[in-house]
């Protein structure tokens, strides 16, 4: 239902759960016939809603009894081809260890509710809400973009970091093999990157990845936000398990292929508690690394956030809110360089010790590995002879 802002609805009459509804416009009455809201099917999606982005001139309200759903239950992936003319986004972040990264989707089926990518999709003028986790763009001509991007004239190699506005091994992977193309371009070129993912579908590629790490071009992230199986499934829907994260790190290690584990988001009193937990889990399987990023909730992630705490968790909504306010000097979020990640105030300090001091504990971090730049080969131009030996 959209209500122009700056007019107010006048409700004519309320029945067996349906109201009408007259808003002035223009000097004209617009007749709406809407419902009470109730309970939706939403099982395997992290959003409650489809909220709508910050530069629409109108905002939705959603409410539903049967009458007209503009949320089919259980919507439907929907893959959409992406045409961009380009593949490598850079970016000068202090906060962040790369300069560059590839996006080979845009969208994630794995439903993140706390996804500070979500804000995206409102660029494609789309919600950051169950849009962003259904209709999932993908970039086909990633691999030929690639190449074209590393053979250009004076490239020079620096790790490039896959897949992190988006997982590169979201479900939709599985059949379109994007990343796998990636990587195989990455081989053949000896191109350092690396990986953050929270999908056990990178073991399919230990063909590719093993090759890669012997070469000392990789480093494999793990994302595991806790052990708590029944968090995760609300929170990070269509991801894989805690339990099989761990598993796919002691796969990888078993490969030789250096692991670590990141702790993303921390959310103050929801799921903080478990920080050395996983950490120590990790370490079990293999890991040798360790980070954590204090939950984000930029422009629409905030309100998708709260929406989703007092469906999943009421009774503890408004604590886990102010926690997280108390972090962010007050608010739900600030983008300061050097804040944003570990967040600021004496919560935020001891946190940061807690993870300092585990990671001594468990020998975390001792090593500051760099990748191998040197190997990198500049792709052949067409037309170019090539080599006898």
């Amino acid at each position: 239902m959209y209500i122009p802002s700056g007019h107010h609805p006048v409700i004519l009459s309320l029945s067996a759960g349906k109201f009408r509804i007259l808003v002035k416009q223009s000097g004209f009455f617009l007749f709406l016939m809407t419902t009470k809201s109730k309970d939706r099917d939403l099982s395997g999606r992290g959003a409650g809603s489809n909220q709508g982005s910050r530069f629409l001139q109108h905002q939705r309200a959603a409410v539903d009894d049967g009458w007209e759903r503009e949320i089919p239950d259980n919507p439907r992936t929907q893959l959409l081809i992406d045409s961009s003319r380009s593949i490598l986004n850079r970016n000068q972040s202090p906060d962040v260890p790369f300069d560059r990264s590839i996006n080979p989707y845009k969208g994630c089926e794995h439903g993140c509710i706390y996804c500070f990518a979500r804000p995206t999709h409102a660029y494609l003028d789309l919600s950051p809400g169950l849009d962003f986790e259904t209709r999932i763009y993908h970039k086909p001509d990633a691999p030929t973009l690639l190449r074209r991007e590393l053979a250009k004239p004076g490239y020079s190699a620096a790790p490039i970091a896959l897949g992190i506005n988006t997982d590169a091994y979201q479900p939709s992977e599985r059949r379109l093999r994007l990343t796998r193309a990636l990587l195989e371009v990455l081989l053949e070129h000896r191109h350092p990157l690396s990986i953050v993912t929270k999908s056990a579908l990178i073991e399919r590629d230990l063909d590719l990845l093993t090759p890669l790490a012997e070469l000392n071009l990789l480093q494999v992230m793990l994302s595991i936000t806790g052990l708590d199986g029944e968090l995760s499934r609300r929170m990070e829907p269509r991801a894989a398990a805690p339990a099989r994260r761990l598993q796919t790190l002691r796969t990888l290690t078993g490969h030789g292929i250096p692991t670590g584990v990141l702790f993303a988001p921390l959310i103050p009193a929801l799921n903080d508690h478990d920080l050395e937990a996983v950490l120590e889990a990790a370490s079990d399987a293999g890991a040798t690394s360790a980070g954590y990023v204090m939950l984000r909730l930029p422009h629409e992630v905030g309100p998708l956030f709260t929406e989703w705490l007092q469906q999943n968790y009421p009774l503890k909504a408004e604590h886990v809110m102010n926690a997280i306010r108390g972090v962010r000097g007050g608010k739900n979020y600030t983008a300061k360089f050097g804040e944003r990640m570990t967040g600021s105030g004496d919560y935020a300090t001891l946190i940061a010790q807690r993870f300092r001091l585990a990671c001594r504990r468990l020998g975390l971090n001792r090593e500051d590995r760099k990748l191998d730049c040197s190997k990198f080969q500049v792709p052949a131009a067409a037309g170019d002879q090539l080599a006898l030996f």
